[in-house]
Protein backbone atom coordinates (compact mmCIF):
# COMPACT_ATOMS: atom_id res chain seq x y z
CA UNK A 1 0.00 0.00 0.00
CA UNK A 2 1.38 3.42 -0.95
CA UNK A 3 0.50 6.51 1.06
CA UNK A 4 1.52 10.13 1.06
CA UNK A 5 2.52 11.88 4.27
CA UNK A 6 2.52 15.65 4.76
CA UNK A 7 4.23 17.10 7.83
CA UNK A 8 7.28 15.61 9.56
CA UNK A 9 7.27 17.18 13.00
CA UNK A 10 7.59 15.14 16.20
CA UNK A 11 4.46 13.14 15.42
CA UNK A 12 4.55 12.97 11.63
CA UNK A 13 8.14 11.76 11.50
CA UNK A 14 7.47 8.92 13.96
CA UNK A 15 4.24 7.88 12.26
CA UNK A 16 5.62 7.87 8.73
CA UNK A 17 8.66 5.92 9.97
CA UNK A 18 6.35 3.26 11.42
CA UNK A 19 4.58 2.92 8.08
CA UNK A 20 7.91 2.48 6.30
CA UNK A 21 9.13 -0.11 8.80
CA UNK A 22 5.93 -2.10 8.26
CA UNK A 23 6.17 -2.39 4.51
CA UNK A 24 4.25 0.65 3.30
CA UNK A 25 5.55 2.70 0.40
CA UNK A 26 5.54 6.30 1.65
CA UNK A 27 6.03 9.58 -0.21
CA UNK A 28 6.72 12.42 2.22
CA UNK A 29 6.67 16.20 2.14
CA UNK A 30 7.59 18.81 4.71
CA UNK A 31 7.70 22.59 4.44
CA UNK A 32 11.41 22.34 5.34
CA UNK A 33 12.34 19.63 2.85
CA UNK A 34 15.59 18.72 4.63
CA UNK A 35 13.45 17.09 7.33
CA UNK A 36 12.62 14.40 4.75
CA UNK A 37 16.21 13.17 4.57
CA UNK A 38 16.04 10.71 7.47
CA UNK A 39 12.90 9.15 6.02
CA UNK A 40 14.58 8.79 2.62
CA UNK A 41 17.33 6.73 4.28
CA UNK A 42 14.58 4.33 5.38
CA UNK A 43 13.06 4.08 1.92
CA UNK A 44 10.70 7.04 1.57
CA UNK A 45 10.26 9.02 -1.61
CA UNK A 46 10.01 12.82 -1.47
CA UNK A 47 7.37 15.02 -3.04
CA UNK A 48 8.39 18.61 -3.75
CA UNK A 49 4.90 19.93 -2.99
CA UNK A 50 1.70 18.64 -1.34
CA UNK A 51 0.10 18.54 -4.80
CA UNK A 52 2.88 16.29 -6.08
CA UNK A 53 2.35 13.86 -3.19
CA UNK A 54 -1.42 13.73 -3.76
CA UNK A 55 -0.95 13.18 -7.50
CA UNK A 56 1.25 10.15 -6.80
CA UNK A 57 -0.70 8.53 -3.94
CA UNK A 58 -4.21 7.18 -3.62
CA UNK A 59 -4.34 8.11 0.08
CA UNK A 60 -2.52 11.11 1.58
CA UNK A 61 -2.20 11.69 5.32
CA UNK A 62 -1.39 15.05 6.92
CA UNK A 63 -0.12 15.76 10.44
CA UNK A 64 0.27 19.51 10.84
CA UNK A 65 0.75 21.91 13.74
CA UNK A 66 -2.46 23.95 13.83
CA UNK A 67 -5.54 25.06 11.84
CA UNK A 68 -3.58 27.65 9.84
CA UNK A 69 -1.05 25.05 8.69
CA UNK A 70 -3.80 22.52 7.91
CA UNK A 71 -5.62 25.04 5.74
CA UNK A 72 -2.45 26.27 4.05
CA UNK A 73 -1.41 22.80 2.86
CA UNK A 74 -4.82 22.29 1.28
CA UNK A 75 -5.63 25.69 -0.20
CA UNK A 76 -2.29 27.35 -1.05
CA UNK A 77 -0.51 27.17 -4.41
CA UNK A 78 0.73 23.63 -5.10
CA UNK A 79 -1.59 22.44 -2.35
CA UNK A 80 -3.70 19.34 -1.95
CA UNK A 81 -6.68 20.79 -3.82
CA UNK A 82 -4.72 21.05 -7.06
CA UNK A 83 -4.51 17.26 -7.44
CA UNK A 84 -7.25 15.74 -5.28
CA UNK A 85 -9.90 14.05 -7.39
CA UNK A 86 -12.24 11.08 -7.58
CA UNK A 87 -10.51 7.92 -6.40
CA UNK A 88 -8.20 9.75 -3.99
CA UNK A 89 -8.55 10.21 -0.25
CA UNK A 90 -7.17 12.83 2.16
CA UNK A 91 -6.81 12.09 5.87
CA UNK A 92 -6.02 15.02 8.17
CA UNK A 93 -4.62 13.78 11.49
CA UNK A 94 -3.84 17.29 12.77
CA UNK A 95 -5.54 18.65 15.88
CA UNK A 96 -7.81 21.44 14.62
CA UNK A 97 -11.20 22.89 15.44
CA UNK A 98 -14.35 21.35 13.89
CA UNK A 99 -14.84 24.35 11.59
CA UNK A 100 -11.42 23.80 10.01
CA UNK A 101 -12.17 20.11 9.43
CA UNK A 102 -15.50 20.93 7.82
CA UNK A 103 -13.96 23.57 5.55
CA UNK A 104 -11.29 21.14 4.35
CA UNK A 105 -13.87 18.38 3.93
CA UNK A 106 -16.11 20.56 1.77
CA UNK A 107 -13.18 21.55 -0.45
CA UNK A 108 -11.93 17.97 -0.88
CA UNK A 109 -15.34 16.49 -1.61
CA UNK A 110 -16.18 19.31 -4.06
CA UNK A 111 -13.28 18.02 -6.17
CA UNK A 112 -14.58 14.44 -5.98
CA UNK A 113 -12.11 13.29 -3.33
CA UNK A 114 -12.87 11.58 -0.02
CA UNK A 115 -12.07 13.13 3.35
CA UNK A 116 -11.45 11.78 6.82
CA UNK A 117 -10.36 13.66 9.91
CA UNK A 118 -8.37 11.47 12.26
CA UNK A 119 -6.65 13.34 15.10
CA UNK A 120 -4.79 11.18 17.58
CA UNK A 121 -4.57 10.87 21.33
CA UNK A 122 -0.94 10.30 22.29
CA UNK A 123 2.40 12.05 21.92
CA UNK A 124 5.96 11.20 20.87
CA UNK A 125 6.47 7.81 22.51
CA UNK A 126 3.08 6.34 21.52
CA UNK A 127 3.68 7.64 17.99
CA UNK A 128 7.05 5.88 17.88
CA UNK A 129 5.67 2.60 19.23
CA UNK A 130 2.41 2.55 17.27
CA UNK A 131 0.27 3.00 20.38
CA UNK A 132 -1.78 6.05 19.41
CA UNK A 133 -5.57 6.25 19.73
CA UNK A 134 -7.07 7.41 16.43
CA UNK A 135 -10.27 9.49 16.49
CA UNK A 136 -11.66 9.36 12.96
CA UNK A 137 -14.77 10.88 11.39
CA UNK A 138 -15.97 11.51 7.86
CA UNK A 139 -16.12 9.15 4.88
CA UNK A 140 -16.59 5.60 6.20
CA UNK A 141 -15.24 3.92 3.07
CA UNK A 142 -12.00 5.91 3.39
CA UNK A 143 -11.80 4.91 7.04
CA UNK A 144 -12.15 1.26 6.04
CA UNK A 145 -9.42 1.66 3.40
CA UNK A 146 -7.13 3.31 5.95
CA UNK A 147 -7.55 0.67 8.67
CA UNK A 148 -4.37 -1.23 7.65
CA UNK A 149 -2.37 1.99 8.16
CA UNK A 150 -4.25 2.88 11.35
CA UNK A 151 -3.50 -0.58 12.74
CA UNK A 152 0.22 0.21 12.36
CA UNK A 153 -0.04 3.73 13.78
CA UNK A 154 -2.30 3.05 16.75
CA UNK A 155 -3.52 0.55 19.29
CA UNK A 156 -7.16 1.46 18.65
CA UNK A 157 -9.09 3.50 16.13
CA UNK A 158 -12.60 4.87 16.54
CA UNK A 159 -14.99 5.91 13.79
CA UNK A 160 -17.06 8.72 15.31
CA UNK A 161 -19.45 9.60 12.48
CA UNK A 162 -19.68 12.94 10.71
CA UNK A 163 -16.81 15.34 10.07
CA UNK A 164 -16.18 17.50 13.14
CA UNK A 165 -16.73 14.75 15.68
CA UNK A 166 -13.11 13.63 15.58
CA UNK A 167 -11.92 17.19 16.20
CA UNK A 168 -14.40 17.64 19.05
CA UNK A 169 -13.34 14.41 20.74
CA UNK A 170 -9.66 15.33 20.50
CA UNK A 171 -10.26 18.78 21.95
CA UNK A 172 -12.25 17.36 24.88
CA UNK A 173 -9.47 14.82 25.59
CA UNK A 174 -6.72 17.45 25.44
CA UNK A 175 -8.73 19.89 27.53
CA UNK A 176 -8.98 17.26 30.29
CA UNK A 177 -5.27 16.45 29.92
CA UNK A 178 -4.21 20.08 30.14
CA UNK A 179 -6.38 20.68 33.21
CA UNK A 180 -4.96 17.56 34.87
CA UNK A 181 -1.39 18.63 34.15
CA UNK A 182 -1.98 21.93 35.92
CA UNK A 183 -3.44 20.25 39.00
CA UNK A 184 -0.56 17.74 38.97
CA UNK A 185 1.99 20.58 38.75
CA UNK A 186 0.37 22.39 41.66
CA UNK A 187 0.46 19.20 43.71
CA UNK A 188 4.15 18.56 43.02
CA UNK A 189 5.13 22.13 43.91
CA UNK A 190 2.88 22.18 47.00
CA UNK A 191 4.36 18.91 48.25
CA UNK A 192 7.88 20.28 47.84
CA UNK A 193 7.20 23.68 49.39
CA UNK A 194 5.38 22.17 52.38
CA UNK A 195 8.31 19.91 53.22
CA UNK A 196 7.18 16.63 51.65
CA UNK A 197 9.25 14.49 49.30
CA UNK A 198 7.64 14.84 45.85
CA UNK A 199 8.87 11.35 44.94
CA UNK A 200 6.76 10.00 47.79
CA UNK A 201 3.79 11.86 46.31
CA UNK A 202 4.37 10.13 42.96
CA UNK A 203 4.39 6.74 44.69
CA UNK A 204 1.20 7.52 46.61
CA UNK A 205 -0.60 8.73 43.49
CA UNK A 206 0.47 5.65 41.56
CA UNK A 207 -1.15 3.37 44.14
CA UNK A 208 -4.44 5.24 44.36
CA UNK A 209 -7.62 5.80 42.40
CA UNK A 210 -6.15 8.62 40.31
CA UNK A 211 -3.12 6.64 39.12
CA UNK A 212 -2.60 7.24 35.40
CA UNK A 213 0.12 6.91 32.75
CA UNK A 214 0.60 10.67 32.44
CA UNK A 215 1.49 11.17 36.11
CA UNK A 216 3.70 8.07 36.06
CA UNK A 217 5.44 9.04 32.85
CA UNK A 218 5.83 12.78 33.34
CA UNK A 219 6.34 13.07 37.11
CA UNK A 220 9.95 11.86 37.47
CA UNK A 221 11.14 14.03 34.57
CA UNK A 222 9.32 17.07 35.98
CA UNK A 223 11.11 16.62 39.31
CA UNK A 224 14.38 16.75 37.36
CA UNK A 225 13.26 19.88 35.47
CA UNK A 226 13.45 17.80 32.29
CA UNK A 227 10.97 19.11 29.75
CA UNK A 228 12.23 17.44 26.57
CA UNK A 229 9.24 17.89 24.25
CA UNK A 230 6.97 14.92 23.64
CA UNK A 231 4.02 17.30 23.20
CA UNK A 232 5.10 20.96 22.91
CA UNK A 233 3.47 23.37 25.33
CA UNK A 234 2.54 25.78 22.52
CA UNK A 235 0.35 23.05 20.99
CA UNK A 236 -1.31 22.29 24.33
CA UNK A 237 -2.09 25.98 24.73
CA UNK A 238 -3.61 26.02 21.24
CA UNK A 239 -5.76 22.98 22.05
CA UNK A 240 -6.99 24.55 25.29
CA UNK A 241 -7.96 27.68 23.35
CA UNK A 242 -9.87 25.65 20.77
CA UNK A 243 -11.58 23.59 23.50
CA UNK A 244 -12.71 26.75 25.29
CA UNK A 245 -14.15 28.04 22.02
CA UNK A 246 -16.04 24.74 21.66
CA UNK A 247 -17.36 25.21 25.19
CA UNK A 248 -18.46 28.74 24.37
CA UNK A 249 -20.22 27.52 21.23
CA UNK A 250 -22.14 24.95 23.29
CA UNK A 251 -22.77 27.19 26.34
CA UNK A 252 -20.72 24.95 28.66
CA UNK A 253 -19.02 26.83 31.52
CA UNK A 254 -15.40 25.64 31.83
CA UNK A 255 -13.75 27.55 34.71
CA UNK A 256 -11.12 24.87 35.39
CA UNK A 257 -10.07 24.65 31.74
CA UNK A 258 -10.03 28.46 31.50
CA UNK A 259 -7.64 28.71 34.46
CA UNK A 260 -5.44 25.98 32.95
CA UNK A 261 -5.37 27.83 29.64
CA UNK A 262 -4.13 30.99 31.37
CA UNK A 263 -1.33 28.98 32.99
CA UNK A 264 -0.21 27.62 29.61
CA UNK A 265 -0.42 31.11 28.16
CA UNK A 266 1.80 32.44 30.95
CA UNK A 267 4.28 29.61 30.36
CA UNK A 268 4.44 30.47 26.68
CA UNK A 269 5.06 34.13 27.56
CA UNK A 270 8.01 32.90 29.63
CA UNK A 271 9.55 31.37 26.50
CA UNK A 272 8.57 27.77 27.30
CA UNK A 273 6.42 27.11 24.22
CA UNK A 274 8.80 24.66 22.55
CA UNK A 275 9.31 22.61 25.73
CA UNK A 276 7.03 19.78 26.81
CA UNK A 277 3.60 20.86 28.06
CA UNK A 278 4.61 19.67 31.54
CA UNK A 279 6.83 22.79 31.68
CA UNK A 280 3.69 24.63 32.78
CA UNK A 281 4.88 23.71 36.29
CA UNK A 282 7.60 26.35 35.88
CA UNK A 283 4.95 29.06 36.17
CA UNK A 284 4.50 28.05 39.81
CA UNK A 285 8.21 27.95 40.59
CA UNK A 286 8.48 31.44 39.14
CA UNK A 287 6.20 32.80 41.87
CA UNK A 288 7.90 34.59 44.76
CA UNK A 289 6.93 32.91 47.99
CA UNK A 290 6.19 34.89 51.04
CA UNK A 291 6.34 33.69 54.62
Amino acid sequence: MEVGYLGLGIMGKAMSMNLLKNGFKVTVWNRTLSKCNELVVHGASVGQTPAEVVKKCKITIAMLSDPAAALSVVFDKDGVLEQICSGKGYIDMSTVNPETSRKISEAITSKGGQFLEAPVSGSKQPAETGQLVILAAGEKSLYDAAVPAFDILGKKSFFLGKVGNGAKMKLVVNMIMGSMMNAFSEGLVLADRSGLNPNDLLDVLDLGAIANPMFKGKGPAMLQNNYSPAFPLKHQQKDMRLALALGDENAVPMPVAAAAYEAFKKARSMGLGDLDFSAVSETLKDLKHSS
